[in-house]
C-alpha cells in the first residue's frame, strides 16, 4: 500500500531506539524526510546510519531533552530550517516506572508528567500552527495498555498515560477543524531497548538465558494470546499508517497493540 508520505515531514521523539526508530525507518522508506529526537547521541546517531542505509528519505538527527522548553523549540527551528514544513508528529518519547501508590514520590510524579505529558503537550502546542500552514497534519501519542486498564502497582505509568489518551481524544475535537487528525497507540509488550537492558541485567545473573528465552518468558507469564512478544517494527507500521494520507478519516482513535492482551476494545 503506497502510503501517500513522499517528502511529508514528521518529528519523532524518542526516534533513536524500539518503536520511535521503527516509525521513523518505515516513514523514510516511504518518501518522508524525518526529523529523530533522543537524549543520547551516540545512539541517535547510530539509529540515524540506520535509517538511511536502507530509507529514500532523508533522516535528521537532533539531540536533546523533551522535557525541557528550550530543546522543543530548538528541533522545531531545526526542521524548518531544514525542511521548511511539519506534517506530523510522534510523541514517543518516555520510559516505564511502575510502582505501589505508596512508593511514588513526588519526583517520580513530576519526572513522569513532566516527560510523558508535558513533553508532548509542548510538542503538540509547538507544531499546530505549522500543521494549519500547510493544510493539516497528523499527531500519534504512544501510549500504553495501562492508560485504559490501569493494573496494581502500575504509577505512575498508567496515569500519566491516562492522560495521553484523554488528550488524544479532546485534541482530536479542537483540532478536527484545521484537518489536523489525533491518534493514539496503546502499546503492549513490544521488544524494544528497555527490555533488551532488562534481559542484558539478566544474563549477567543467568549467562544460559538466550534472548529468544528472555521473550518467550515474558509471553507466557503475561498470557499474550498470539503467544509472543510484538516486534518494535510491528508497532513502526501501525504509526505510520496512521501518520498517513490513507488513515485520513481516523481521528481520536486509540489502538491497541498487544497480540490481544487487553481485556477492552
Amino acid at each position: 500500500m503506497e502510503l501517500g508520505l513522499t517528502n511529508k515531514v514528521a518529528i519523532i521523539t524518542g526516534g533513536s531506539d524500539g518503536i520511535g526508530k521503527a516509525a521513523a525507518q518505515r516513514m523514510a522508506e516511504e518518501g518522508a524526510r524525518v526529523v529523530i529526537v533522543a537524549r543520547r547521541p551516540d545512539v541517535l546517531e547510530a539509529a540515524a546510519h540506520d535509517i538511511r542505509a536502507t530509507a529514500t528519505g532523508e533522516v535528521l538527527p537532533v539531540q536533546g531533552d523533551v522535557t525541557d522548553q528550550a530543546t522543543i523549540n530548538r528541533v522545531v527551528e531545526t526542521t524548518l530550517h531544514n525542511f521548511g514544513r511539519i506534517d506530523i508528529l510522534v510523541n514517543n518519547a518516555g520510559t516505564s516506572m511502575a510502582k505501589p501508590f505508596e512508593d511514588v514520590s513526588d519526583a517520580d510524579w513530576e519526572g513522569d508528567f513532566s516527560l510523558k505529558v508535558w513533553g508532548a503537550v509542548r510538542f503538540i502546542r509547538a507544531v499546530i500552527p505549522e500543521m494549519r500552514k500547510v493544510g493539516g497534519g497528523r499527531i500519534v501519542n504512544v501510549t500504553n495498555l495501562g492508560g485504559r486498564t490501569p493494573g496494581a502497582a502500575s504509577m505512575p505509568t498508567s496515569i500519566s498515560r491516562a492522560a495521553g489518551l484523554a488528550i488524544t481524544k479532546g485534541l482530536s475535537k479542537d483540532l478536527a477543524k484545521d484537518n489536523i487528525l489525533v491518534n493514539t497507540v496503546c502499546i503492549g509488550l513490544i521488544k524494544s531497548g528497555q527490555n533488551r537492558r532488562r534481559y542484558d541485567r539478566l544474563k549477567q545473573e543467568n549467562p544460559n538465558l538466550t534472548l529468544e528465552a528472555f521473550y518467550a518468558g515474558m509471553a507466557k507469564n503475561r498470557g499474550i494470546p498470539l503467544g509472543r512478544v510484538g516486534e518494535d517494527r510491528e508497532a513502526g507500521d501501525v504509526i505510520a499508517f496512521l501518520a498517513s494520507e490513507r488513515a485520513s478519516y481516523l481521528t481520536g482513535i486509540a489502538i491497541n497493540i498487544d497480540g490481544g492482551t487487553s481485556a477492552v476494545l
